[in-house]
């Protein structure tokens, strides 16, 4: 194994781990959303505690729809780690 093919594996692992990092930061964005939507749900109960119910529901699909982002960011960072170092092993050799 030639000093080029050694300095691409290491290159392609790095950016591996560079890439999953960076995926798994799209893990903010959900969590800071979601603690603001359900800040300003419990502020609309506390102003009109009848529309409970509808103000729940509709909380709850937009946390759901909110927390795909970041569950998408976990699974590229996941492929990242364990699938791609494998593929770029095979493309190297």
């Amino acid at each position: 194994m030639g000093d080029f093919q050694i300095l691409a594996k290491g290159i392609a692992l790095a950016g591996c781990g560079i890439g999953a990092g960076c995926a798994l930061i799209a893990g903010i964005g959900p969590g800071i959303g979601e603690g603001t939507a359900v800040s300003k749900a419990l502020e609309a109960i506390g102003r009109q505690p009848e529309c409970k119910g509808d103000v729940t529901s509709t909380m709850l699909l937009g946390c759901a729809v909110a927390e795909t982002t970041g569950i998408y960011g976990f699974v590229t960072g996941l492929l990242l780690i364990f699938v791609a170092p494998g593929m770029f092993m095979g493309y190297l050799n």
